[in-house]
């Protein structure tokens, strides 16, 4: 019978000019798939060239991480942006990226939303399908990463595109699966055994124990490794030793 398998996903190119938030290059070491800032919450071309060049190299799938823009508050405020633009500037990154991709000799796999985006299309079924159609535009054979549940996916399964579960071990989760606000105490996981043993318990059971102590079914495909976190490399690494000592495989979805 073979192993279950789990992809490791990291939120890469989070610099613009000569400031650089992440680590790339030891991140790409870690995981298997590499949400790429697209210059829109983050990244600038250069800094796209680089990861896409690395990851390449490293054989990790590159994904579009794509956003509102907003460089000033790192695509963490959400925005009212009209159906019809949104959609648009979806695809104008996903496009932005796959030059590089393929320039690298790689190719753009899937599309994961950052931020404010991220959270928004949890629920808001018009900016989930500007999103979708987004994707669409741009290359309708590549999978959404998301939330498990999401207006997103429920919108981009509808559209025929293949959506992938994520879950995360650092951040807190409702009851109901989502995840609870940044703004609110609690909602980042700071101690690095804690995020750990979440890791492996939602590859390996499909389960995270809720903000208010309940069990929660969280059935995912991927595990996000924020790479903006203090430790952020050497936690990435104890999260992917512990799952292939408890007998997980980690390689890439898509």
């Amino acid at each position: 019978m073979p192993r279950a398998t789990i992809d490791l996903n990291a939120d890469l190119g989070e610099g613009f000019g000569r400031w650089r938030l992440t680590d790339d290059e030891e991140l790409l070491s870690v995981v298997t798939s590499a949400n790429v800032a697209c210059g829109f919450h983050a990244g600038d071309a250069v800094t796209m060239r680089r990861v896409c060049e690395l990851a390449a190299a490293r054989g990790v799938r590159i994904g579009a991480q794509v956003s509102y823009r907003d460089l000033a508050g790192f695509g963490r405020r959400s925005m009212d942006v009209p159906p019809a633009e949104l959609a648009a500037e979806v695809a104008y990154q996903i496009g932005a990226l796959e030059v590089f991709a393929r320039a690298a000799g790689s190719r753009v796999s899937y599309v994961k939303p950052h931020g404010a985006l991220y959270n928004r299309v949890v629920r808001d079924a018009e900016q989930a399908a500007a999103v979708v159609e987004g994707v669409l535009l741009a290359d309708r054979t590549l999978p959404v990463l998301g939330l498990p549940g999401s207006r997103l996916h429920g919108v981009a399964a509808e559209a025929g595109l293949t959506v992938v579960a994520e879950a995360f071990g650092d951040r807190a989760y409702r009851a109901d699966g989502s995840l609870v606000p940044r703004g609110q105490e609690g909602a980042v996981v700071t101690d690095p055994e804690e995020v750990v043993q979440r890791a492996v318990d939602l590859a390996g059971t499909g389960a995270v124990t809720s903000h208010c102590g309940r069990t929660v079914a969280v059935r995912a495909r991927s595990l996000c490794l924020h790479g903006d976190t203090p430790g952020a490399v050497d936690l990435a690494r104890r999260v992917r030793d512990r799952l292939e000592a408890s007998g997980l495989r980690v390689e890439a979805f898509a």
